[in-house]
């Protein structure tokens, strides 16, 4: 498999954490949708990442696709997710809600620096809606047991919520109030700490 995309996307660091917890080998093309959206575009018309190439030239695009299959390559008993239920249902919702924090971020970043008139009310549309799901973030990772949302093991929920902490901290450090959020900081800090994600870690720049 060749995974497209680098690992300041918080979409594309959430598919290779979970290759590198599945123990699923693959390449990396660490390929910018700017300057190197030529190249992302012979795979992905729609120049977007992450991109998954498999063996058989199958092209998957999107994270959440991207993550059903390798779901399924891994079977039930080891999938990050669980197979039906409430406890499905929850953790597609907060992966969602992750994942379009995570989106709202890129907005802010592509606002502030690919337009030469920033829009105020865009900018505070976006802003309050980050701060809208940190709240509820918060608030549901603090009523969780154990030391993940759903128990002993990580999860796609997890993977989500880390991957778009770290790139919000980085990408708009005074949106993210570790002060404000605690719970949600000491989350990100724990999936910082585990060596899968250690190893798929790229500074975030508006320059690649």
């Amino acid at each position: 498999m060749i995974l497209i995309g680098q690992y300041d996307s918080p979409f594309v660091r959430r598919v290779a954490v979970a290759l590198r917890l599945y123990g699923m080998a693959y390449e990396h093309r660490p390929w910018s949708v700017f300057s190197d959206a030529a190249e992302v575009a012979r795979f992905n018309p729609l120049k977007r990442v992450p991109t998954l190439v498999l063996a058989d030239g199958e092209v998957l695009i999107e994270s959440g696709a991207i993550l059903d299959h390798l779901d399924e390559i891994a079977g039930p008993d080891r999938a990050l997710i669980a197979r039906q239920g409430t406890e499905r249902r929850r953790s597609l919702k907060l992966s969602a809600l992750a994942t379009g924090l995570a989106d709202k971020a890129v907005s802010l970043v592509y606002e502030r620096v690919l337009h030469k008139e920033r829009s105020d009310l865009w900018m505070e549309r976006c802003t309050g809606q980050i701060g809208a799901v940190l709240d509820v973030l918060e608030a549901d990772r603090a009523a969780a047991a154990g030391p993940w949302w759903f128990g002993d093991r990580i999860g796609h929920a997890d993977i989500a919520a880390g991957c778009a902490l770290r790139f919000v901290g980085e990408a708009h450090p005074a949106v993210f109030d570790r002060s404000r959020w605690p719970t949600l900081a000491a989350h990100s800090d724990a999936c910082e700490a585990m060596a899968e994600f250690k190893a798929v870690v790229q500074p975030f720049s508006v320059n690649a």
